[in-house]
């Protein structure tokens, strides 16, 4: 194995993967305190519909991040949780989010800039 994140085969990638999936970081914060059924999820994050909350489920479940907890009574209700792994994926989010709450203005000011016109060409750069 490589660690060279550039290379198919590198663990570093695995993880880029998963983070690069906008909606897997936001359903792994909403899921920090504990078990939440998906009409919790859904009302927390706002934004997410039941179909893209379902498939992203499913895909942090496939990769070991995410439990699926089914109630034996009501086999209709279904809880999900972080798992012991899911649980260390909180700590790089965070890091990546006080990132984006410190430079966020700046990135916001570049995309502004690169979407002004340059007077020198006839139209706009977005």
């Amino acid at each position: 194995m490589t660690t060279d994140a550039f290379l198919a085969d590198c663990r570093a990638r695995l993880a880029f993967d998963l983070l690069s999936n906008t909606w897997n970081a936001v359903v792994l914060r909403a899921l920090r305190d504990g078990p939440r059924r998906p009409v919790e999820l859904r009302e927390r994050i706002g934004g997410i519909s039941s179909k893209v909350l379902t498939e992203t489920l499913r895909r942090l479940q496939f990769n070991g991040l995410v439990d699926r907890l089914a109630d034996d009574d009501r086999p209709s209700r279904v809880e999900y949780q972080l798992t012991a792994l899911g649980r260390t994926l909180l700590a790089p989010i965070d890091a990546v989010g006080a990132w984006a709450f410190e430079h966020g203005d700046e990135v916001l000011a570049a995309q502004e800039a690169a979407c002004t016109p340059d007077p020198q060409s006839p139209r706009p750069t977005c």
